[in-house]
């Protein structure tokens, strides 16, 4: 990979933490991060020019989170959030292995949320096509225990919905109950909400599900996460540091950006628009 932060550019404490998603439903990550560590600054970069990567292939993924991760290194991130579950499903081990500063994807920590949730070891999981049919979330959560029950079910047009802003109403009411009928008549008592932008139906589909099953949210798990890994690496900003937010694109936002706003309660403020990154092959 062509781009490694540069360690004298700033101190490490102070470097932003860096995020990336293949559009901007990650921004409940960055939600979730600013709530519970103020003190840290944060770049986003969302891959609106080629989003959805759900319905895309593993190699392409790959190849374009392998792009992603190298921005964001460029702008000297400390650590990389795969702000994407799609992304964290078929590309998280290349990521890896190829960056010089932690990786963490969100599907291990919305694993180990569920199986702290579960009380009778049947939990749903909820994502792309390209996140259900990987199965990672399935072995991620047996990882942790092989007795448990998992049932998978792709939900491709909850991500049209939220970006059109329908995150209630009879229409948005109806789709959740197509999907989700299926995983309650299976008996789950936990759902993983596996793609960052399903947060933003989190109201609907609680009251579709009620109090009887558990939602977990991938992102205010992974944001936690973080905050683990920062301590484990002596990474976190001072307390008097100011947090700043960076947000940039690969082409220009589109109105979600302004329904995730209004639905996350933050200012995003201007937005940079970068080109796309081509790094020579490793």
């Amino acid at each position: 990979m062509e781009a490694e932060p540069n360690p004298a550019a700033s101190p490490a404490r102070t470097r932003p933490i860096g995020v990336f998603d293949s559009g901007i439903g990650g921004l409940t990550v960055v939600s979730a991060l600013r709530k519970i560590l103020p003190n840290e600054s944060i770049f986003y970069l969302g891959d609106t020019a080629r989003v959805p990567y759900g319905g895309k292939s593993a190699a392409t993924v790959e190849r374009y989170s392998t792009e992603m991760i190298a921005m964001l290194l460029e702008e000297d991130c400390k650590t990389v959030v795969v702000a994407c579950n799609t992304a964290s499903a078929l590309a998280l081990p290349r990521l890896e292995a190829l960056s010089p500063v932690p990786v963490l994807g969100v599907i291990r920590p919305g694993a180990e949320a569920a199986v702290s949730a579960t009380r009778n070891g049947q939990i749903g999981v909820i994502g792309t096509r390209a996140t259900i049919k990987s199965g990672a979330y399935e072995r991620a959560l047996r990882e942790l225990d092989p007795a448990l029950l998992v049932t998978a079910r792709a939900c491709p047009l909850f991500v049209p919905l939220i970006e059109e802003g329908w995150l209630d109403g009879e229409i948005t009411e109806r789709v959740v109950r197509q999907y989700l009928e299926p995983l309650v008549a299976e008996g789950i008592d936990t759902l993983v909400l596996g793609c960052t932008h399903y947060p933003l139906l989190r109201q609907t589909i609680g009251n579709f599900l009620g109090d009887a099953i558990a939602l977990v949210d991938s992102a205010q798990n992974c944001a936690r996460a973080v905050m683990h890994l920062l301590d484990a690496e002596a990474l976190h900003a001072g307390g008097n540091e100011t947090g700043h937010l960076a947000v940039a694109l690969t082409d220009p936002p589109d109105a979600f950006l302004e329904v995730a706003q209004a639905a996350l309660h933050f200012e995003i403020g201007a937005v940079q628009l970068r080109q796309v990154l081509h790094p020579s092959k490793p």
